[in-house]
């Protein structure tokens, strides 16, 4: 008995110390301004008027005429304080709620249920995350941002209170209406989430709301269809349910919403509802806690308290438990008229009307109704999507995303090349953004069948399952749970394979699980927007690190609190420019640009891609694969990036090659390829030769050697339309090049003469000279060796020579419609003629690849050899190759890599540093990296089809002007 004493006069000092210091959050700084207009409009209103002020009236921008005109008349004769809006639209409302503050004398107090945003109502407005999601956030500022991007949707849509935070705590997995909209079942991280949303929404000049008082967290049962009961007892709610009203009222809490709740501890008379309980609002929330905003019944017309009494009847309950606003009543003429009633019997005094309604005009004056404005309607909708509210949510999201199981520490992945990858989709909602995100990072197959025994056979061809749970974003009451066909399905894959489970849901869905010893690695995602998805898929990949906490607890699986964070392992992430210094807007010029090279028939097509400090921010697409043709550029479309080869396939090779002492810069080729020692040929180092300064003649026409001399057809002495041992060459379709002539090509360069001065000329020569070596050194092919080295692990699965015999036709775009050598449109096949001769297999030509692969590769360049947690060349020797060493004789090549011009023209926009290093195709391709900027620039393009003929994109500048608008976007 003597310990509950204690107890019970330690919780009543602390009621009594908080009470004592809390202020009216309703006062402003002006406080003799806004007593004097509260004064004097309440000295000059009715009883009538006075009482209306009490209530705030639903409204629907979508409603009907005949609705319409009942709130007209509402508003007219019961002078009602506010109004709550509900479902329809922005501008809409706007246009409606004008006309009714119109016709108020005294202005409307606007509200709105808008825990997410404006979403949660109107169509055409931004939805954020919802608080379980905001719940697994360790960066509370974030948090604070949301309330203060939410307020600022709200107020420009002339919305004065908003109707959050929720501050439940959602302690029971079967709470069939908080769910979702609690910060989760830890009292401490609901309160610190609702404090940070209060006050930044606060800030942004909307006052909050916190509910459902005293708490709707711990029960199993819908207040809008019947009672619902919390039946703990007083010292567990104080110190749970209670706990976050202690702290926001302290914190200048602005208004507070009590539930429709049975709670036999705090109310004695059985089935009474909190809402209309005396002791529970004055004695507990006005006098215990010391709360002094306005207290807001929830709607009146929810089941848990329209069945508790007559018609109007609640309403003045409701006033007499001490709520000061009535909200959504069923009726109000009935209920203002018990009111004044009871008024004018003695039952409510001036002095508890006067403390209410001043309580709400004080509110009005906070909010701005002193002056009252109508909405603005110019530029509202673009004012309710704005770029930085996209920008919000991409850090929420992946602040939010929670590993919660990771064996092995399988992500995020790493050794790409040993997986092999399949997508399951479960859930009824789409999976397809997450999907999509994840081909960028490696080749994932979709498995789907209707039958188990099929299903899981096609499976057995992959050793690495990714499995999405998507269920409906549109709302946070829509079902989670997985079906029990999916747990079925579920567990047989888990027992058979390395498995990801990705839950686009609450992390309630995971209690259905029995055992989850089978899953490698177990991933909460929270919602399934397009958003959620891409983030997830690239945390998976270790684009982004993992940095969300469960806010709630998994059944018997994971309590509250875990995650398991990773780093990134620095691999191309997407995300919006701004997040990376750049201006979006800016960056749309080169729409324009790219736009006018298709119209004026400069290239058929063209992909384009742009990142900054790790983050794609660019990807577009332009035109169709021929002009005529039907096939529009698509992401997955792959281009005969020409020379870009060279510092795709060969240069990296031979980067290795130099790291193991096998060649260094000043090896001679007479050093790596014997049968050059007696040539003219034999002094020359592979730093002269790989910049361009060893007199090394541009090119020779080897195919022109191979045709008739009269037709100017490929020779039957060279070719055949079959393949055989002899003829095993493919050059293009069903023309097949004499085999040993692959052997002629490397006599004739070796043979060749030199130009007589030294000066810079661009030569393919080095590359088919470094071709033979780097094949001779491994005994495997260029391509094999490309492959294993570099695209595989990279997980530039796009990327290949001869694409042809792997990849749709539909997703390989064509080069040019050949007139002079194999007579035949180029799709698929090399468009370079000398790689053509060596079985689509050279140095200088004959990768495929699109822009995102590209862009991995430069990426891995950018980084100083670093890619996807793997090192691939060392620091120095990516600098070693990217040096300009004869530039004092203006020759502004690096090894391998072009560099910027020394003069005036050359290959960039002449607005780069000079540490930047790219390349450009014949096929009209060109690709930029810049070390300061960390700039990667990808430009694909087939310019050279129907025919090559005039380079109309290297005369226009177009690439280099491209460049030019990018670095012109760079805000910092």
């Amino acid at each position: 008995m003597r310990q509950i004493t204690i107890i019970f006069i330690a919780l009543f000092s602390f009621a009594l110390s908080v009470a004592q210091t809390t202020k009216n959050p309703l006062l402003t700084s002006d406080y003799a301004a806004q007593k004097k207009w509260v004064d004097s409009l309440y000295a000059s209103m009715t009883l009538e008027e006075k009482v209306g002020q009490l209530y705030m009236v639903q409204v629907m921008s979508n409603q009907d005429q005949a609705t319409k005109n009942k709130v007209i008349k509402t508003i007219k004769e019961h002078k009602i304080g506010g109004i709550i809006y509900s479902n329809g639209g922005p501008v809409r409302q706007a246009k409606l709620n004008n006309e009714l503050q119109a016709l108020s004398n005294i202005p409307l107090l606007i509200g709105m249920d808008a825990e997410w945003g404006l979403s949660m109502r109107l169509d055409s407005t931004y939805a954020f995350p919802w608080n379980m999601t905001l719940g697994a956030i360790k960066d509370n500022k974030l948090i604070e941002q949301t309330g203060r991007q939410i307020g600022e949707h709200c107020k420009r849509l002339g919305v004065h209170f908003n109707f959050a935070p929720v501050v439940d705590i959602n302690t029971n997995p079967k709470n069939p209406i908080i769910g979702n909209r609690s910060f989760g079942e830890d009292r401490d991280n609901v309160t610190e989430k609702a404090s940070y949303f209060m006050k930044g929404m606060q800030d942004a000049g909307v006052l909050a709301n916190a509910k459902h008082f005293p708490g709707h967290g711990d029960t199993d049962q819908d207040s809008h269809l019947t009672l619902p009961t919390i039946s703990f007892n007083e010292k567990r709610i104080d110190s749970i349910e209670l706990f976050p009203y202690k702290k926001l009222i302290h914190e200048g809490l602005s208004s507070v919403m009590v539930a429709h709740l049975n709670v036999p501890s705090l109310e004695p008379r059985d089935g009474y509802p909190s809402s209309l309980s005396k002791h529970i609002v004055t004695d507990i929330l006005k006098e215990r806690l010391g709360f002094k905003g306005l207290i807001f019944t929830d709607a009146l017309t929810m089941k848990g308290a329209a069945n508790f009494s007559e018609t109007g009847d609640i309403d003045l309950a409701a006033f007499q438990a001490g709520n000061d606003v009535m909200l959504m009543s069923e009726d109000v003429g009935i209920g203002v008229a018990k009111i004044i009633e009871a008024y004018k019997n003695g039952k409510i005094s001036e002095s508890r009307l006067e403390h209410s309604v001043k309580k709400v005009l004080q509110a009005k004056y906070k909010v701005g109704l002193n002056r009252y404005k109508p909405v603005k309607l110019y530029n509202l909708s673009k004012d309710l999507l704005r770029l930085k509210d996209d920008i919000l949510y991409e850090e929420l999201l992946e602040n939010a995303i929670t590993v919660v199981k990771n064996k092995n520490n399988l992500l995020p992945l790493q050794r790409l090349e040993t997986k092999t990858f399949a997508y399951v989709k479960l859930g009824d909602d789409s999976g397809s953004a997450f999907l999509d995100e994840l081909r960028k990072y490696a080749k994932v197959h979709e498995i789907q069948s209707d039958n188990l025994y099929t299903f899981m056979s096609s499976l057995k061809a992959y050793n690495t399952v990714i499995v999405g749970f998507h269920r409906s974003n549109d709302n946070p009451w829509k079902s989670y749970k997985f079906s029990n066909k999916e747990l079925v399905w579920l567990h047989e894959i888990a027992q058979n394979h390395t498995v990801i489970l990705d839950a686009f849901v609450k992390p309630y869905a995971l209690s259905s699980l029995k055992s989850l010893v089978n899953f490698e690695s177990i991933v909460v995602s929270y919602q399934n927007s397009e958003i959620a998805q891409r983030k997830s898929a690239q945390l998976i990949f270790g684009a982004i690190p993992s940095k969300g906490n469960l806010p709630v607890s998994i059944g018997n699986h994971f309590k509250v609190g875990e995650g398991i964070h990773n780093n990134e392992l620095k691999r191309l992430g997407y995300t919006i420019p701004e997040r990376v210094g750049v201006n979006s807007e800016k960056l749309k010029k080169i729409d324009s640009v790219a736009q006018v090279a298709v119209d004026k028939m400069m290239t058929p097509g063209i992909q384009l891609l742009v990142a900054r400090k790790g983050k794609v921010i660019y990807n577009k697409n332009f035109g169709k694969h021929t002009y005529n043709g039907k096939e529009k550029v698509a992401f997955d479309d792959i281009y005969d990036v020409a020379s870009l080869t060279k510092i795709l396939a060969t240069l990296p090779l031979l980067m290795e090659l130099e790291e193991q002492g096998i060649v260094s810069l000043n090896s001679k080729l007479s050093d790596i390829l014997p049968e050059y020692r007696n040539s003219n040929k034999s002094h020359i180092t592979l730093k002269s030769m790989l910049s361009h300064y060893a007199r090394l003649r541009p090119w020779e026409p080897f195919y022109y050697h191979t045709l008739d001399t009269i037709t100017k057809r490929p020779s039957k002495k060279y070719y055949r339309n079959k393949r055989s041992n002899n003829f095993n060459i493919e050059v293009t379709k069903n023309l097949f090049l004499r085999t040993d002539y692959q052997d002629s090509i490397p006599e004739i360069i070796k043979n060749s003469e030199l130009l007589e001065s030294q000066r810079y000329r661009y030569s393919d020569f080095p590359y088919y000279i470094l071709k033979k070596f780097i094949e001779q050194h491994y005994d495997r092919r260029l391509d094999e060796l490309a492959q294993s080295h570099f695209y595989e692990p990279l997980g530039a699965n796009y990327t290949l020579y001869n694409p042809y015999y792997k990849i749709s036709s539909k997703k390989i775009v064509p080069t040019e419609m050949d007139d002079y050598y194999r007579y035949q449109k180029i799709h698929g096949y090399v468009h370079d003629m000398g790689a053509a001769m060596q079985d689509g297999v050279g140095g200088h030509a004959g990768v495929f690849s699109n822009a995102n692969d590209v862009a991995k590769i430069m990426q891995m360049y950018l980084q100083k050899g670093y890619y996807g947690g793997k090192r691939y060349l060392k620091p120095e020797t990516i600098d070693k190759f990217n040096t300009c060493y004869y530039c004092d004789d203006n020759n502004r090549r690096g090894i391998g890599f072009d560099k910027p011009q020394l003069g005036d023209d050359g290959p960039t926009c002449g607005c780069i540093s000079m540490t930047s290093f790219g390349h450009s195709g014949f096929t009209g391709t060109y690709t930029w990296a810049d070390p300061e900027e960390e700039i990667v620039y990808v430009f694909l393009a087939n310019r050279t089809f129907p025919h090559a003929g005039k380079n109309l994109l290297l005369r226009e500048n177009i690439r280099t002007e491209i460049q030019r608008l990018i670095y012109e976007a760079i805000e910092n």
